[in-house]
C-alpha cells in the first residue's frame, strides 16, 4: 500500500555503511525517477550515482547534516551512507526545475525504501565543490540535491506535535529519532 511505503520513507541519517547498495539497484532507482512528470516535460535533471567507497568518502565532507540536531556533526565512520545519488540540472536543457526536484527526489526515496534501503534528501551541501569533484562544467550543470542512501541504522518514529506546536525533529537518549507531524484535522481547511 502506498501509504505504508510513504510512512516508511523517513529521513535516515545513520546507516550500516558496510552494507553496500549495488550499482544496478541505484540505476533502477534513477530509471524509476526518470519516468515521473517534469515541468514543461523538459527533463532537465540528470543524476550521478556514487557507490564506490572512495568516492563516497570524497562526497561526505561536502554535506551538512541535520541542522536541528545542534550537538551532532553527522554520521560517524561506519554509519555513513554507502551510496549517493547526486541530482543536477542540465542548464542547457531547462532551468525551471523546482517542482521536478521534489517529484523525482521523493520517487527515488520511495524506490529505495521499496528495495529495503533508506536515505535522506539533502539540500545543505557545498554545490560548487560538488561540481568540481564530479568534474562537471559549472556553465552547464548546477547541483540540485544530494540523496544519501544506505541500509538504515536508526529508528525514526512519527509523533504528534508537542503542545508548543514545534515541528522540530529530535532524538532521545537512546538515539531514537522523532519527527513531529501535524494531524489530518490540522491540515484540512
Amino acid at each position: 500500500m502506498i501509504k505504508d511505503l510513504v510512512a516508511s520513507c523517513r529521513s535516515y541519517r545513520r546507516f550500516y555503511e558496510e552494507e553496500r547498495i549495488p550499482y544496478e539497484e541505484l540505476k533502477d532507482m534513477v530509471d524509476t525517477a526518470r519516468i515521473t512528470g517534469s515541468a514543461a516535460n523538459s527533463q532537465a535533471l540528470k543524476y550521478k550515482i556514487i557507490c564506490d567507497r572512495e568516492e563516497c568518502a570524497r562526497i561526505f565532507p561536502t554535506i551538512g547534516w541535520a541542522a536541528a540536531l545542534k550537538d551532532w556533526d553527522g554520521p560517524a565512520p561506519g554509519e555513513r551512507p554507502s551510496a549517493y545519488i547526486i541530482m543536477v540540472c542540465d542548464l542547457s536543457i531547462g532551468k525551471n526545475r523546482q517542482w521536478d526536484e521534489g517529484i523525482t527526489a521523493q520517487t527515488l526515496m520511495l524506490s529505495a525504501v521499496e528495495k529495503g534501503y533508506g536515505g535522506c534528501i539533502i539540500g545543505n551541501c557545498r554545490r560548487a565543490e560538488l561540481v568540481k569533484l564530479l568534474d562537471l562544467n559549472p556553465e552547464q550543470y548546477s547541483v540540485s540535491l544530494v540523496l544519501a542512501l544506505g541500509k538504515p541504522k536508526e529508528e525514526v518514529v512519527l509523533v504528534p506535535l508537542n503542545e508548543d506546536g514545534s515541528t522540530t525533529y529530535y532524538r532521545d537518549k537512546n538515539q531514537i529519532h522523532y519527527v513531529p507531524k501535524r494531524t489530518l484535522d490540522d491540515i484540512l481547511i
